[in-house]
């Protein structure tokens, strides 16, 4: 098999916690420039998936590749300077009284304190304030992250994942606790970095298909653990996979390069 565009790729990675299967039978690729949504109910194992992929988590069997490195064969802590990643985690890290711009540039060296730690070039500070208004934060600079509403730290620790000009940005999900304005602003700002040919593979953890941005290509459904389906999102994402995943019958509209779901 042809490996030269991927930058993840899990064979048959399960993970086993207190005799229960958190993960069972997965086969997953991620090539380059692919935009992945991660998809399932609470409890599906998506981030338990993401963790495993991004090698902060270790399978109970299985061989977890990423960036063209196999875990176990590689010092891990080289392939993380290339991966992005925003979630819960590295938001409990944030220091809150540290303005935004402070925050995203020290995502270079994956740091948690003030910029005054580590050296910082006119071009590493210069690249923090595009990574905001990328993502409509430009405003935001000098707020600190206390200030910040749910939506505005969302789009701030996205930004940050990206100074180290990661291969892949994981982002988990990235919409929980958003109210619907804040939600729609950060779908927006992930459909235009999905068009942009030179961003890096996206995968985002989500479990509402409302939240799927426009230019996402391909999507892995979960339920209980295991994948329920696979593969390009027009072809992969129907109402019988979702309803197979969530456990009820489910509709399912695309309507305004959008998707829709509800019960019936």
């Amino acid at each position: 098999m042809d490996t030269a565009d991927e930058v993840i790729g899990l064979r048959d990675v399960a993970v086993v916690r207190k005799g229960k299967y958190l993960l069972a039978d997965i086969d997953w690729t991620v090539n380059a420039h692919e935009r992945w949504v991660v998809l399932g109910p609470n409890g599906a194992g998506k981030t338990t998936m993401l963790q495993v992929a991004s090698t902060y988590l270790r399978p109970t069997r299985g061989t977890v590749r990423l960036l063209g490195q196999t875990h176990g064969r590689v010092d891990v802590r080289t392939l993380r300077r290339r991966v992005g990643y925003a979630g819960a985690g590295p938001a409990k890290m944030i220091r809150e009284y540290l303005p935004a711009i402070e925050i995203v540039v020290t995502g270079k060296h994956a740091a948690f304190v003030d910029s005054r730690w580590h050296e910082y070039t006119d071009e590493d500070w210069a690249a923090a304030r595009r990574h905001l208004e990328r993502f409509q934060a430009g405003d935001l600079e000098q707020r600190t992250f206390e200030t910040l509403s749910q939506g505005e730290r969302q789009r701030v620790l996205i930004a940050r994942s990206l100074m180290t000009e990661p291969a892949v940005l994981l982002l988990d999900e990235a919409t929980t606790g958003l109210d619907l304005g804040a939600r729609e602003r950060l779908v927006a700002s992930l459909g235009e970095f999905a068009a942009d040919p030179d961003s890096p593979a996206v995968v985002l953890v989500t479990h509402h298909v409302e939240e799927i941005p426009p230019g996402f290509t391909h999507i892995v459904i979960l339920g209980e653990g295991r994948i329920v389906a696979s593969g390009p999102i027009d072809e992969t994402l129907t109402a019988e996979a979702l309803s197979s995943s969530f456990g009820i019958a489910l509709n399912l509209e695309f309507k305004n390069s959008r998707y829709h779901s509800w019960a019936g």
